[in-house]
């Protein structure tokens, strides 16, 4: 597993909407954000969630193509040994997939947590995703189902 879990606010905002922001302490324990995604996500941090702030300009050249959270969640991602970036929005991941940063997302989060036993089911989480404004197709969503009723 990787040392560093760095998390953009997407996720932290589609978890905490649904009632299941556990579900990522559960699968990676401490959780890394910077202080343009705590502004963003407009949760009180729970003691598992650090704020840590990236030292290079990387950040300044990256705000050029994205938004001040992406470009600050990749940018310390990159600064981090071992690091994964839970990120959803396709710019960023492609960026950050382009720099050799390891990326998942809300999903993956979903299916590692089926995977590691921390749920039984994916499907109510699923539903539970699908009834709010994070756009998910039906063929992600059959995708996941299947990846995780093979395991």
């Amino acid at each position: 597993m990787p040392k560093n879990i760095v998390c953009d606010a997407s996720c932290l905002i589609l978890l905490n909407k649904i009632e299941r922001l556990d579900v990522l302490q559960k699968v990676f324990g401490k959780i890394l954000i910077t202080d343009i995604i705590a502004q963003e996500i407009k949760i009180s941090n729970p003691d598992w969630i650090k704020v840590q702030n990236p030292s290079s300009v990387l950040q300044k050249g990256l705000s050029n193509l994205l938004d001040p959270g992406e470009a600050s969640a990749i940018s310390l991602a990159a600064e981090l040994e071992s690091a994964l970036l839970i990120i959803d929005e396709a710019k960023g991941r492609k960026v950050a997939t382009r720099m050799g940063i390891h990326i998942t997302g809300s999903l993956g989060v979903i299916i590692a947590a089926k995977n590691k036993g921390h749920i039984s089911t994916v499907k109510p989480i699923l539903e539970r995703i699908q009834a709010t404004n994070f756009r998910i197709s039906s063929h992600l969503v059959r995708e996941v189902l299947e990846s995780v009723n093979k395991n």
